[in-house]
């Protein structure tokens, strides 16, 4: 049994097709949450992405899955690390209440879970067979993630426990944003320069 075969066979693919649908029931019933998308997407998908990435890491266990020489596992691996780590950076704008910081602190450590285990996957990758310029670009976008979840985890922590307010998170998202601006024009501009033929 394929992890991503029962994954995306039962799970995604029905989460794909109904997410458009509830959006356009949820604008349409509802068309002063329009402006209050962002709460509303916060306040649903975190705890379900929290459960999902749960299940994922268990199924990956259980399966034995080896995203150390499942190349195309590892790829869906770090779309799934992005678009959670989308999803954190979306709703930590619009965390309130003391529960949602909750449940976003718990998000960011399942999602260091997971970072961790893409980042020394792709280590062993390179250790195994070389440096090209996609495991090199997957490197560095890992490592990037993983800081700015580790800043993020940290202030919220600390806003759970009363010792910092939420904007510290904010902060640790808006001031590392050039990063990631910089990791892209690295591996658009130097790269080709770097590894080209």
């Amino acid at each position: 049994m394929r992890i991503e075969d029962f994954y995306f066979g039962n799970i995604a693919i029905w989460g794909l097709a109904a997410v458009p649908v509830a959006g356009a029931y949820i604008v349409l019933n509802n068309p002063q949450l329009v402006k209050s998308v962002s709460p509303l997407i916060a306040t649903i998908f975190t705890p379900l992405v929290l459960v999902m990435l749960l299940v994922y890491l268990a199924a990956i266990v259980w399966t034995g899955k080896d995203p150390y020489n499942d190349r195309e596992f590892l790829l869906i691996f770090n779309l799934l690390l992005v678009g959670v780590m989308a999803l954190i950076l979306f709703s930590v704008a619009e965390a309130k209440a003391r529960a949602n910081t909750l449940l976003l602190f718990l998000l960011s450590v399942v999602t260091i879970i997971v970072n961790a285990v893409a980042l020394s996957a792709i280590v062993f990758r390179i250790s195994e067979w070389g440096i090209t310029p996609n495991r090199m670009a997957v490197l560095g976008s890992n490592l990037l993630v993983l800081t700015n979840l580790l800043l993020v985890t940290y202030r919220l922590f600390l806003a759970i426990k009363k010792q910092d307010q939420l904007p510290g998170a904010h902060l640790a998202i808006a001031r590392f944003m050039p990063f990631y601006d910089i990791w892209t024009g690295i591996v658009t501009f130097l790269f080709p320069l770097i590894f080209g033929d």
